[in-house]
């Protein structure tokens, strides 16, 4: 999975979204019910630093893979979205099996 850069940028879309719930459900309500803020800056700087990463590879899938800017688009508002990047990765899960396919060698 992680030798293409779709792989990669699904790793990464998994990863990052589910920093985002964990932001979101766990550290959110620990900060602002129980007042203890720690799980916020915590939680919300791996989340940055995945935030960062899901960007890069996904440019990194774009330029690969030669999507348009619609399709860029819709990536990039789906790691906006709480379970967004889920949602995505379902949407790619098909195509990356595809492009394996591609890429097998073909038996004799």
């Amino acid at each position: 999975m992680l030798k293409t850069a779709l792989g990669r940028f699904r790793a990464v879309a998994f990863w990052e979204g589910l920093s985002f719930l964990v932001l979101l459900l766990i550290a959110m309500p620990l900060k602002y019910v129980l007042h203890m803020p720690l799980g916020v800056r915590v939680v919300g700087m791996a989340h940055g630093v995945l935030f960062m990463a899901y960007l890069y590879t996904l440019t990194m899938a774009a330029i690969e893979h030669r999507w348009g800017v619609k399709r860029i688009a819709v990536a990039f508002m789906a790691s906006l979205v709480p379970g967004g990047t889920f949602w995505l990765d379902a949407q790619l899960r098909g195509e990356d099996a595809l492009n394996a396919e591609s890429r097998a060698p073909t038996r004799p």
